[in-house]
């Protein structure tokens, strides 16, 4: 289940909250600039001043100006490989992952795919070479990771599956923000992703079975 990340946070160490908060400002305030102005147009100097930090308070949350934007891939890492490792008793773990893909969805949660207000984000990554490769690294990053939580789990051939699993979601999610960026009605989208995932996950099931 998605936990209400407020709720999630208080249960941290303040220390901890401060700096997620912090980590949190400065990306929005980064996000905000980049959509105004295209990701090329705005330097971390810019995005620190409008901040209040410096340039390497910048740097030390995000290691790369292209992590400012596309800050949710270690949590698409955390969230994907602990649905596989905190799985229910007896639950599969491509069935985990389908239940936490369904829950993403649902929640119009960023790493869901589908959601309002998606179609400006992805419009900002589709104009900058650096921010589609950077999505391209992060996409090997939750493979590999994947793969690491496929072995634990006693999966036969994990990165096969790991691979396969990505790709197939990564179709989804495609197909789905191309859709977003053309002006398709959201809920619309929405229910045709559902749709896909089912098929996708279907499908990686079989070949396991």
């Amino acid at each position: 289940m998605i936990d209400d990340q407020e709720a999630w946070e208080v249960e941290l160490p303040l220390r901890e909250r401060k700096k997620r908060q912090t980590r949190q400002r400065i990306s929005d305030i980064a996000t905000g600039l980049f959509a105004q102005r295209g990701f090329d147009q705005v330097t971390v100097a810019e995005v620190a001043r409008a901040a209040g930090v410096s340039a390497m308070t910048v740097f030390n949350y995000f290691p790369r100006k292209e992590d400012l934007f596309l800050d949710r891939i270690p949590e698409a890492v955390e969230a994907f490989t602990g649905a596989v490792r905190w799985r229910g008793p007896g639950e599969a773990p491509l069935a985990a992952l389908r239940r936490l893909a369904l829950e993403l969805l649902d929640h119009r949660h960023p790493l869901g795919g589908v959601g309002d207000g998606f179609a400006a984000f992805w419009r900002v990554v589709a104009d900058s070479p650096g921010l589609r490769a950077r999505a391209r690294e992060g996409v090997e990053e939750l493979e590999e990771a994947l793969a690491g939580a496929f072995t634990e789990a006693g999966v036969a051939d994990p990165e096969l599956l790991a691979a396969l699993t990505v790709a197939a979601y990564r179709t989804v999610y495609v197909a789905s923000a191309r859709r977003l960026l053309a002006g398709d009605p959201v809920d619309e989208v929405a229910e045709d992703h559902r749709v896909r995932l089912g098929v996708a996950f279907d499908a990686l099931e079989r070949m396991t079975a």
